[in-house]
């Protein structure tokens, strides 16, 4: 049966032949510090089940050293000119978006259909639909714009080389969400606003589940590591339990609510940080400042239709 574990083991062999593309980089000056980075990482994703618990906590120690002390260099690749790039745009035009949509819409199919397929496990049937819908996309790109599919691993590799260790937040902070909710950080939450909410207000547990998932987010920089501890600590034992909302509705809805703290903080570095950066922007904020009244008026809307609707 095809679940996570296919998964894992692409995704590291990805990896795997990107830690090798950039030790065969001479012109990166720090080519052995990315090969060993994302060869660390490649590794977690291939060996980690049997490196146990204390094994990839010494290989995050490991990607964490070569991070902050020897650090990430950027690549020389490159895989075609400027002026082929040109060519390429005006010869394909809107053909050229086909292979990154694909994705998703191979995603939403294999997610109401490979469920149905004995050959597929159901409980993690998104996460591998993601993946078809990635090899894909892949072959879509080669036979219809010609690409080689070694094209496709450069041009990853080149986007990892300019994002560098801020490409591993999402999964880290989620990680470390699930070590608060462990350590009960969501109960003592849980009892905090169980004092500070009135008794009766499913408004106010609402209002206390949105904003405490967008004040959260933005403070671990993650909707992935604030969803555990408020949902576990507000939104599970007052929305649901006590006033009986619907599950379904309470997490879709405040996983949106926890997007809007991402607007807002510079913890979200690979979001609000790196473009700057790469944009070249002298305001190293730039990029919050413009989000945050699209934020706000978002986290208002999320919080009247969570309302609305968990109740019904």
């Amino acid at each position: 049966m095809i679940g996570i574990g296919a998964v894992y083991v692409f995704a590291g062999l990805v990896f795997a032949v990107i830690a090798l593309l950039s030790a065969g980089d001479s012109g990166n000056p720090k080519r052995w510090a990315n090969t060993a980075f994302w060869g660390l990482f490649a590794l977690s994703f291939l060996a980690g089940d049997y490196l146990g618990d204390f094994g990839n906590g010494l290989l995050v120690l490991a990607m964490v050293l070569i991070a902050g002390t020897v650090g990430l260099g950027i690549g020389k690749n490159q895989t075609t000119t400027v002026q082929q790039r040109g060519t390429s745009a005006r010869l394909y035009r809107n053909k050229l978006f086909i292979p990154a949509l694909t994705i998703p819409v191979v995603t939403l199919i294999g997610s109401f259909t490979f469920k149905h397929i004995a050959l597929f496990n159901p409980a993690q049937i998104t996460l591998v639909s993601l993946s078809i819908g990635v090899i894909v996309a892949l072959l879509l790109a080669r036979v219809l714009l010609k690409q080689p599919i070694p094209a496709a691993f450069q041009e990853g590799r080149k986007l990892l080389d300019l994002l560098g260790w801020a490409s591993l937040l999402p999964q880290m902070l989620a990680a470390l969400g699930a070590v608060f909710a462990l350590a009960g950080v969501g109960q003592a939450i849980g009892g905090l606003a169980a004092q500070a909410i009135p008794g009766g207000s499913r408004f106010a547990a609402v209002a206390a589940y949105t904003i405490g998932m967008a004040a959260f987010t933005a403070i671990m920089g993650n909707a992935f590591a604030a969803f555990p501890v408020m949902t576990a600590g507000i939104g599970l034992p007052l929305i649901i339990a006590k006033f009986g909302g619907d599950a379904a509705v309470m997490t879709a809805i405040g996983m949106l609510s926890g997007f809007c703290g991402t607007l807002m903080t510079p913890m979200a570095a690979n979001f609000n940080i790196v473009p700057a950066a790469l944009l070249g922007l002298h305001d190293r904020y730039a990029v919050i400042k413009a989000q945050l009244p699209t934020a706000f008026l978002l986290l208002a809307a999320n919080t009247v239709l969570m309302y609305a609707l968990v109740f019904r």
